[in-house]
């Protein structure tokens, strides 16, 4: 039998939000990859999936990367899952993808959850042009410069953060994008699903005086040209 890696995505909260092809690939694998073999256990047993599961940490992704080459070349079925959402988002994953591809391996990619696509689709912001960003950098200085770079851009942004910075985050936001409509998304699919709109001032404002918790995802609209403008420091 030929060795594969399937890329296998996972629910971001709620468990159910699993495909029925995850489940059976899940099932199919000889091993499951996992990012934190805590969380994947919860899920497999969840559905009834007895599979060994072997931890690659984002730390260890660079060391793993042989590893798990070797063993696809030598004809093994793995699948690769994150914490939560799709692999290689924000999460580990890429590199071992890169690794198969220049080996010239088979690499499937079984398509499910991500919470930015989530996060866009219940925004209520512009879908046919987004740009994702993934995190910023969590000093002030470079965030703020990283903001700006952002205004630039056509289409609306997509940003994760986390709940300790998104205060600090969104003072900065407002003073680079303005009045462009925005909004932050908290712990979708889970029990306490949030979705938060209005200008990145209102957000901060907001969130000043309810102290966020979970996993966030900040979104911004698109501004008009002139808004998109760079500004200087």
């Amino acid at each position: 039998m030929s060795g594969i890696l399937s890329i296998v995505a996972t629910p971001i909260g709620n468990l159910e939000d699993i495909t029925l092809r995850a489940l059976r690939v899940l099932r199919e694998a000889e091993a499951v990859i996992a990012e934190d073999t805590r969380r994947t256990a919860i899920l497999l047993q969840r559905h009834g999936i007895a599979r060994p599961v072997e931890s690659c940490p984002a730390f260890r992704e660079a060391s793993a990367c042989a590893r798990v080459v070797e063993r696809i070349a030598a004809g093994e079925r793995l699948a690769l899952v994150s914490d939560a959402g799709t692999p290689g988002i924000s999460d580990p994953g890429a590199r071992i993808v890169r690794a198969c591809v220049a080996r010239g391996l088979a690499v499937e990619v079984i398509p499910g959850p991500c919470a930015a696509v989530a996060a866009l689709c219940g925004s209520g912001l512009p879908t046919h042009e987004f740009h994702f960003v993934g995190f910023l950098p969590p000093k002030a200085v470079a965030r703020e410069r990283r903001l700006r770079e952002l205004a630039t851009l056509p289409g609306t942004l997509v940003i994760y953060e986390s709940p300790h910075r998104l205060c600090a985050m969104l003072g900065q936001a407002a003073g680079v994008f303005g009045a462009r409509p925005a909004a932050v998304a908290r712990e979708l699919t889970k029990k306490f699903e949030e979705f938060r709109r209005g200008t990145s001032a209102e957000l901060a404002a907001w969130f000043a005086t309810h102290p966020p918790k979970g996993e966030i995802v900040f979104l911004v609209g698109p501004g008009h040209p002139e808004q998109r403008r760079p500004t200087s420091l």
